[in-house]
């Protein structure tokens, strides 16, 4: 199989800005876009490919087609034709409001089919961006119902200045909220609950309040405090630095100025390649190639802003150019 890409599915949000369209060099004049989702099995949002094999099928429809080879074993037994995680680009033109996403347990408790643990990768935002994740004090139940009552939530929200390249994991239960100045991309669980918990009193465009599920997130909350919330990490040239690895997704960052080749030999996953910097150029070589790769490899660009999904089948990609990128598998 080769390397698949998709069509990106622009979302029009409340706080969304004009970042996005920059970003992925899309001539697209859209107003107020908050979120490019860039790979997608989120049921009325699946992803249609661009580019690959399967040009014009969902990715649901190559699932279906292409099972193992696609996912990989183990993937395709736990999730079955559903893709399981979902990668978003955020523009935050304005405060997204707080909120809170349950885990599996809870999820399904409540009547979802899976909770959303979610990381965010910072790209170039603005000089004053801040966010909110996790709590700066413990709190029980009856204090957090009271601070949502009186609209003091976020004096117990930890608050984060952000610059390119920061990372937050999220999992599961985490209050949070993306702030506005905030570019960031995202990788999740393929879930879309989520707890809305304050959104400071804004009107949607008929100018109502927008429904908040207090109740439901009393039972989701994560209620301890941590000692960091960020990320820490160093980065490195021409070698995969780790950023997250959980039940959910493993995710690396690698910033490349030289050849590398990325050997998947070994695992049993699809990869996703996410763009943020540069250029590259990836060459996968099938089962059929020789030794110098001469015969059955495919090629395709990454780029800034460009998302690229690689087959589970794949051995190996020789990955060339000057770039920035995340890779994640399940």
């Amino acid at each position: 199989m080769k390397p698949l890409k998709f069509k990106p599915i622009l979302k029009q949000t409340l706080w969304g800005g004009s970042k996005i369209a920059a970003f992925k060099h899309i001539d697209d004049n859209t107003p107020n876009v908050g979120e490019s989702w860039e790979l997608s099995g989120v049921k009325g949002n699946v992803s249609i490919c661009t580019e690959g094999d399967d040009v014009g099928k969902t990715l649901e429809e190559i699932i279906a087609i292409h099972g193992d080879a696609l996912l990989g074993k183990d993937n395709h037994q736990a999730y079955g034709n559903e893709f399981p995680l979902l990668v978003k680009l955020i523009d935050a033109q304005k405060d997204l409001s707080i909120q809170v996403h349950p885990n599996d347990e809870t999820s399904v408790r409540l009547g979802y089919d899976r909770g959303k643990t979610e990381m965010w990768y910072l790209l170039e935002s603005d000089d004053n961006a801040q966010l909110y994740a996790g709590l700066n004090k413990e709190i029980t139940v009856a204090e957090y119902k009271q601070h949502v009552a009186d609209n003091t939530i976020c004096d117990v929200l930890s608050s984060h200045s952000v610059a390119e390249g920061d990372c937050f994991f999220l999992p599961a239960g985490r209050i949070h909220s993306i702030g506005a100045g905030c570019f960031l991309a995202e990788i999740q669980q393929t879930s879309d609950v989520t707890f809305r918990i304050y959104d400071f009193n804004r009107r949607d465009k008929d100018g109502n309040l927008r429904q908040l599920h207090t109740e439901e997130a009393a039972q989701a909350i994560d209620y301890h405090v941590y000692d960091d919330y960020r990320t820490t990490y160093t980065p490195r040239k021409n070698e995969a630095v780790d950023l997250v690895a959980c039940p959910y997704f493993n995710t690396a960052l690698y910033d490349i100025d030289e050849p590398m080749t990325l050997d998947y030999s070994s695992l049993d996953s699809f990869v996703i390649l996410i763009g943020l910097k540069g250029k590259a150029t990836l060459t996968v070589c099938d089962d059929s190639c020789g030794t110098n790769g001469a015969n059955g490899s495919y090629t395709t660009s990454l780029n800034a802003g460009e998302t690229v999904l690689i087959p589970a089948c794949t051995q190996q990609v020789k990955v060339e150019g000057e770039a920035k990128f995340l890779e994640t598998f399940v």
